[in-house]
């Protein structure tokens, strides 16, 4: 394998593990959050778990074997209520948005545009879910609000 397709490979591999755990993440999501905002998180379930099974496939179409999802992930702060639902929300999409921002730089083609639509559309949620936006989704590191780690652990 070329060095650009197992540079592709890895962010892919990256994304889909963010994916999980965003999935993962939005289950405590959906237990904590108050009813008004189910439906919203329902979605952006929804719209994780649809992202999650279309990695799956590229990284299939590339060759490599899916990375699986952890049984469990470390939450990054307690979740005893719809408020801190609501912050873990806006922390899964900035660290989703991250993985993608990766993977903008490391595909071409139809796959640098699916990963660019799929940034567009986390760092979209993260404001929904926090009200306000941040000047670089996906570059926490340009906004000065960078994760602790690029992976997510949600």
């Amino acid at each position: 394998m070329s060095e650009e397709k197992d540079r592709e490979l890895r962010a892919l591999q990256a994304a889909l593990a963010a994916e999980h755990a965003a999935v993962y993440g939005y289950g405590v999501v959906g237990g904590r959050i108050a009813d008004g905002r189910r439906t919203e998180a329902v979605t952006a379930y929804d719209a994780h778990r649809a992202r999650r099974d279309a990695l799956v496939r590229e990284v299939k179409d590339l060759g490599g074997r899916p990375v699986a999802a952890s049984a469990g992930y470390a939450l990054p702060f307690q979740v005893p209520d719809s408020a801190a639902a609501v912050r873990l929300a806006a922390e899964l999409e900035d660290r989703v948005a991250g993985v993608y921002a990766d993977l903008v730089r490391a595909a071409g083609g139809g796959r640098r545009a699916l990963a660019a639509e799929a940034l567009r559309e986390a760092a979209v949620r993260a404001v929904r879910w926090r009200g306000e936006s941040v000047a670089f989704p996906g570059l926490a590191e340009r906004a000065g609000t960078a994760p602790p780690s690029a992976a997510p652990t949600a």
